[in-house]
């Protein structure tokens, strides 16, 4: 198996946009490494109004200022806008200047212009270039060239799933394009990979799955296409992002904040030194979290955002750090070890049982002050378990009912049993 930084250096330098030959070229290069079951949509497969766009390679774009060639757009995969209509002509420099994209932040950076795979049907050409050399045009003419291949798509994701002793699955997913960037996508897909390599060599009590997909409409088009079925076996997951880079890690919640796997990498983080953030749903980044969402499946992130590459060509090998990346991963595997030794709670009752009856004797009395009763935190935190138990749909882990609570996961565990004993609980190992 590759180590993460070889994935990197040999993915990083290439034109992955949505539909292409390189992203074709990452497919193959991945299937070699992991027994990957790859999904594909054909480009007429419109959904949700979504639209797939056509596989697109730069086969020659360059501006000439009379005889000399002033900017070669194939210099970086993102120097020719992404799915940039061809165009051939002379132009004026105020004209050029319309088709010019620069990051205003920096004078010596080129930007990911992305928006055009998504609004495949209206493209115009351009290329993303330096502020300094926007600055620096002079007047009178320019021979512009963008000369592109086009054909129909198809959609291409990757899907690897590892099967346990129970069905519930657990979701990690990573972009898989973004072209000639390192860190936004193709990190996370590393750290991916060699997590996945590690689990498919251990007996497992959860079912794994490993999504390679294209930011945002991949997975549209995975869950959506996805039969229902086996959509409904997809418990919760992880987004990888952005992972190598020397800033914290960060920690997304997913709008529930009370997924199995978050709450088991929220363990993991508290129990280390390694420096990083919490945040709720949306509060640190925005990216393929609100597709699942939308699906049913609670999907927190981990990722280094933000960094200030982010976006640019900046964002390449050399701003990775081993390191940082084996820091995620080890943080990824204690939380799934925790995961895997914990007790999974399913319920086997629809409403609230009188759990006073003595068929059942688990009511847990709060006291009352008016008559006299002291009452203690941990008989409160005994309450609030009782009260969770009967409004569990997914399934738990004891560990996550134990942190929602606050109690020691013996007595958690002690307090299931007896519940389990009544029937009314199905209980795994």
């Amino acid at each position: 198996m590759k180590t993460m930084i070889q994935l990197l250096d040999d993915l990083t330098p290439l034109n992955r946009v949505i539909c292409s030959s390189d992203y074709d070229d990452t497919i193959e290069y991945l299937m070699d490494l992991l027994p990957f079951k790859e999904l594909t949509y054909p480009a007429n497969d419109n959904y949700n109004g979504w639209v797939i766009p056509p596989k697109w390679d730069v086969k020659a774009a360059h501006i000439y200022h009379g005889s000399e060639m002033i900017y070669d757009g194939r210099w970086h995969p993102m120097a020719v806008m992404a799915l940039s209509a061809p165009f051939k002509g002379i132009v004026t420099r105020e004209e050029l200047c319309k088709h010019l994209h620069f990051d205003h932040r920096f004078d010596d950076r080129i930007p990911f212009h992305f928006r055009q795979l998504f609004t495949s049907w209206k493209r115009d050409w351009g290329f993303c270039v330096t502020k300094a050399f926007y600055d620096s045009l002079p007047p009178g003419d320019y021979d512009v060239l963008i000369e592109t291949e086009e054909a129909p798509g198809p959609l291409r994701v990757l899907d690897y799933h590892l099967p346990g002793k129970l069905d519930d699955t657990i979701v990690f997913g990573a972009n898989l394009d973004h072209p000639g960037v390192a860190n936004d996508g193709v990190s996370g897909v590393a750290v991916g990979v060699a997590l996945f390599d590690m689990l498919r060599k251990r007996d497992l009590k959860f079912s794994y799955r490993l999504v390679l997909a294209p930011g945002i409409m991949g997975n549209e088009y995975y869950l959506g296409r996805m039969p229902e079925k086996e959509r409904e076996i997809l418990l919760e997951g992880v987004m990888l992002e952005m992972l190598g880079s020397p800033t914290p890690l960060n920690l997304q919640l997913s709008r529930s904040q009370n997924s199995n796997i978050e709450l088991a990498l929220q363990e993991a983080l508290g129990n280390g030194s390694i420096e990083h953030r919490v945040g709720e749903f949306e509060s640190l980044l925005l990216n393929d979290e609100y597709i699942w969402e939308a699906y049913g499946v609670p999907m927190s992130s981990l990722s280094r955002f933000p960094y200030p590459e982010y976006h640019t060509d900046a964002d390449n090998v050399a701003l990775m750090s081993e390191g940082r990346l084996s820091e995620a991963l080890t943080l990824i595997e204690a939380a799934i070890d925790n995961l895997e030794v914990s007790p999974v709670i399913k319920k086997k009752f629809m409403g609230n049982i009188c759990l006073s009856n003595p068929d059942y004797d688990l009511y847990i009395d709060p006291g009352q002050v008016a008559f006299g009763d002291q009452l203690d935190d941990t008989r409160r935190r005994k309450r609030m378990l009782m009260d969770i138990i009967p409004t569990i749909s997914r399934p738990t882990t004891t560990r996550q009912l134990a942190m929602e609570v606050g109690l020691p996961k013996q007595t958690v565990e002690q307090y299931i049993r007896a519940w389990q004993e009544c029937g009314l609980l199905e209980v795994s190992a």
